[in-house]
């Protein structure tokens, strides 16, 4: 069994490069479902949090994205 903190420390940070990137949370568990979302303009960031909840962060549009495992570029296409 995964000790919940551990499940709780995973951060990635979200950097939009245009307007109107949308940032969706999905939930754990038998089905996945869209439980939270954002919109962030040029420059705005957000600091997301992997917990008991959201196992998966989707993001739409232009960004750049922090995790422990490195620096990410989404295309925006």
């Amino acid at each position: 069994m995964t000790d919940q903190w551990e499940l709780c420390a995973e951060y990635v940070v979200i950097k939009a490069l245009d307007n109107g990137v949308a940032i969706f949370g999905l939930t754990r568990g038998k089905d996945t479902k869209f439980h939270h979302s954002e919109k962030l303009d040029k420059g705005e960031i957000m600091i997301a949090q992997f917990t008991e909840h959201t196992s998966a962060i989707k993001i739409r549009g232009n960004a750049e994205v922090l995790t422990k495992h490195g620096k990410l570029r989404t295309t925006g296409e």
